[in-house]
């Protein structure tokens, strides 16, 4: 078993001598995930804009739900606004055809994770895995019942067969190592997170000098701990909150936001709109039960807004963020914590600020290189050539 570390600065990668030119590389990306729908879909989205004109040619094959009907779309376990979507076999078999990718990855355990397996070892190319979500810790959170215990199952055989027959698995924290390798994977490379460059682009809105409005985006689910952020909203009227994002228990927050009028609830937002909402912002908050990194936090570094996140996300395996982010601890209130935020001085928020971009920058860089180490030392010759 080997594993390549990349919490650092440099990706802990090693030289290969597969080695070859990227630019002459052609990748295919499995996809279970909606366009920028949730971080899944956001990071490879924003990968394949920065990477793709690197390579000879990257395609991300996904759910595009505006042309075509999805007759057999089902709800993930829990959450309905989530679909688990079955794809067009015939139409995606033509077009990898015409691809043929020297490098295949699947992203999610659904079928367009299978299918980009399965194709990879019909084609001769190689096969990455990228294990971004302990579904199975999700679905233990939402309950014992048939459906969800049928679920479980479900994703741990999928997860099986597709770290098994992986060149390598793929994880956004070394605390996932184990998880993978309990499920078969012969090696694990720790991989970074690229950024949307409108979230690097555009021009930075300068923070308030003190903590006026905090914002947390993300899916309303049990697994974010909102009813923390419902506490906090009660004890500290002077500060506003935002909540973006769809779920769940969008209903239940929508309840309680006519009775909070220092609540507002925005939906799910496209990305123009929810960097926005990060400009407007002084701090982001993510207490989540479980996070295996957190990427929204990111993108609110790279707009120079700190974050505020909860212990067990994997954004704080990350040494280059350690000085951009604050920590909420096991067992710590949301609402005291931001208590104390909020008395801090206004010369911290702007070197939190000014950390928090520069850190985001580096880290984008960073993964982008590690990116394309990594399609270079995983890539195999289709032999439909």
């Amino acid at each position: 078993m080997s594993s390549g570390i990349g919490t650092g600065i440099a990706s802990g990668t090693e030289p290969s001598c597969r080695q070859r030119d990227a630019s002459r590389l052609r990748v295919a990306i499995f996809s279970d995930a909606l366009p920028a729908r949730n971080g899944a879909g956001a990071y490879y989205e924003d990968l394949a804009a920065q990477l793709g004109p690197q390579l000879g040619e990257l395609i991300l094959f996904q759910p595009v739900v505006k042309k075509r009907l999805l007759h057999f779309a089902l709800p993930l376990p829990g959450d309905s606004t989530q679909k688990l979507i079955t794809p067009n076999v015939l139409r995606i078999h033509r077009e990898f055809h015409a691809l043929r990718p020297d490098l295949v990855i699947s992203v999610t355990p659904g079928p367009f994770g299978l299918l980009g397996l399965w194709l990879a070892r019909r084609s001769g190319a190689g096969f990455l895995t990228a294990f971004h979500t302990h579904f199975e810790g999700l679905a233990k959170l939402y309950g014992d019942t048939w459906f969800f215990r049928l679920a479980h199952w479900y994703l741990v055989q999928v997860n099986r067969i597709l770290c098994r027959n992986s060149d390598s698995v793929l994880v956004n924290n070394s605390s996932l190592n184990a998880t993978v390798e309990s499920l078969g994977a012969r090696r694990v490379d720790v991989m970074g997170t690229p950024l949307s460059r409108a979230f690097l682009d555009t021009p930075i809105v300068p923070p308030t000098e003190n903590l006026r409005q905090v914002l947390f985006a993300g899916r309303l689910a049990p697994e974010k701990n909102l009813p923390a952020i419902l506490d906090a909203v009660k004890a500290l009227p002077d500060i506003r909150f935002v909540i973006a994002g769809d779920g769940p228990l969008r209903s239940e927050l929508e309840r309680e936001a006519q009775l909070l009028p220092n609540l507002r609830l925005t939906g799910w937002l496209e990305r123009d709109a929810l960097r926005a909402e990060m400009d407007a912002a002084g701090l982001l908050i993510l207490p989540s039960h479980m996070e295996t990194f957190g990427t929204v936090a990111l993108e609110a570094m790279a707009r120079g807004r700190p974050a505020l996140v909860a212990a067990n996300a994997g954004i704080h395996d990350w040494p280059l963020l350690k000085d951009s982010l604050f920590t909420l601890g096991e067992g710590e209130s949301l609402a005291q914590v931001l208590h104390q935020l909020s008395e801090l001085p206004a010369s911290t928020w702007q070197e939190k600020a000014a950390a928090a971009r520069r850190a985001a920058e580096t880290l984008n860089s960073h993964t982008i290189s590690q990116w394309l180490d990594f399609v270079e030392r995983y890539a195999r010759k289709n032999r439909h050539e």
